[in-house]
């Protein structure tokens, strides 16, 4: 059975190292001979040299700043939205309201609000703002579906001993929706980033991608616009994972993992 899972996992890290080769060749030949002198896509030797050129401590400075913003705002974002979403569940009335809430925060255009937000309150706050209204409906309806997943024996044995719905929603609610709710924190992983950048491009800050990314495309840098999108891209993928990891720890009995580990 050891022997298995090791050839198992050889097999693995060989297809992953193959995808990566695969696509690097790809890439190498589209931005060499396809797209040549079109500038719109650096080989990956430019898109290195300029790595180099320009410098960690670069890079560092633009992202570690939007990565602050996005995280304030993926904060407040979720916090809100389950409150909300806890709201309902004690208060079943206020669905329907709530639901209303979440679509218009959905649908309202980004680089519409946010020079508003940039007017009012100035500096980073568009950025924040944008990043947490680019996650709350995301998780709002990934928590009204979780805490909604649980089992009626559950919730009526709570009842059954005196407890209110207070009571479910703290023994029974929240357990059963923990899977769910890690799903919408995932997806809103690169959603809050995504709108921490967007709030940069508004004005009104000299630091962060989104400045640095205006700049690159005014000045036609191509290999630092595609350095910073690939990895900003990077790390919303760890964030995404970095939740998943969390998921699993608080959530074993997810059909999702045990379906995993059984393959």
């Amino acid at each position: 059975m050891a022997q298995l899972d090791s050839n198992s996992r050889l097999w693995d890290w060989a297809f992953v190292i193959g995808t990566a080769l695969f696509v690097l060749a790809g890439w190498w030949l589209v931005a060499g001979v396809v797209l040549a002198g079109t500038h719109a896509l650096p080989t990956p030797d430019a898109l290195i040299g300029k790595l180099i050129e320009d410098g960690a401590g670069f890079y560092a400075r633009h992202i570690g700043v939007t990565l602050w913003s996005g995280a304030q705002g993926y904060f407040w974002g979720n916090l809100l939205a389950l409150g909300v979403a806890a709201m309902v569940l004690l208060v079943p009335e206020l669905e329907g309201l709530a639901t209303q809430i979440g679509v218009v925060s959905k649908c309202l255009p980004l680089v519409a609000i946010g020079p508003i937000i940039l007017v009012v309150a100035g500096d980073r706050a568009p950025s924040i703002f944008l990043a947490g209204l680019s996650v709350f409906f995301t998780t709002l309806i990934g928590a009204l579906l979780g805490l909604s997943a649980a089992k009626r024996p559950a919730l009526d044995l709570v009842a059954a001993y005196g407890g209110g719905r207070w009571m479910q929603l703290r023994k029974v609610r929240l357990y059963s929706a923990i899977p769910a709710l890690i799903g919408a924190l995932q997806i809103a992983v690169p959603a809050g980033f995504l709108g921490a950048i967007v709030g940069e491009y508004l004005g009104g800050v000299d630091t962060g991608v989104g400045v640095a990314l205006a700049i690159a495309q005014s000045q036609l840098e191509v290999e630092r616009a595609w350095a910073f999108a690939i990895l900003t891209g990077l790390i919303a993928l760890a964030g995404y994972g970095l939740v998943d990891q969390v998921g699993r720890r608080l959530a074993p009995w997810n059909p999702a993992y045990a379906s995993e580990g059984a393959s």
